[in-house]
């Protein structure tokens, strides 16, 4: 593959390697929203935020909720624009004109029109909160996986919306049947 165009990596889910040089990305996995020639912007989805629950953030945003609306988990999505709030979620749900579908299984929404649907209890069936995102620029994550940053793995609904958040690194790890102690933070070059 010589063309990052070949090398779409939306839908997958970056592992945190050890010893990566950036401890903000210490044993996070990232969910990939959008990979092309441009870049990449994914969410981290095992990073909880300690600051802001739903029920805090619906009604900062005048949002009253029906009862039994479901209540999403809200993660730090990464360093950049965190004052951004981002929807992962099943592909059940589509907000027209807005909703970025990643595949046949995710999208990604980002207006408000989103969290009012769950508060009415109208939403996807799963769904994830991040506020801010990762982002790498043009050719920036191929290098970083290069370098042995980051591993690949697939994504399912069981590992981004059903596994507790501390446990979703080494469920990802063990997806590709890797043992978090048997990690090197060198990489290897034939």
């Amino acid at each position: 593959m010589d063309d990052s165009e070949d090398f779409d990596l939306s839908g997958k889910v970056l592992i945190a390697m050890p010893g990566m040089g950036d401890p903000r990305f210490e044993k996070t996995v990232i969910f990939l929203c959008a990979h092309s020639s441009d870049g990449a912007m994914g969410l981290i989805f095992n990073k909880p935020a300690q600051d802001v629950s739903f029920s805090e953030l619906l009604e900062r945003l005048e949002i009253t909720p029906v009862a039994g609306a479901s209540s999403p988990a809200i993660f730090v999505g990464g360093p950049v624009e965190h004052a951004r709030g981002f929807v992962l979620h099943s592909a059940d749900y589509a907000s027209e004109n807005t909703t970025l579908q990643v595949d046949d299984h995710f999208g990604m929404t980002a207006t408000v029109d989103v969290l009012e649907d769950i508060a009415r209890g109208f939403g996807p069936n799963s769904a994830l909160l991040a506020l801010g995102y990762s982002g790498w620029g043009p050719g920036q994550l191929e290098d970083e996986i290069a370098e042995n940053g980051w591993l690949v793995c697939d994504a399912d609904d069981a590992l981004v919306f059903g596994t507790e958040p501390e446990g979703k690194w080494q469920a990802a790890l063990a997806r590709l049947g890797v043992d978090p102690f048997t990690l090197s933070a060198d990489a290897g070059h034939a």
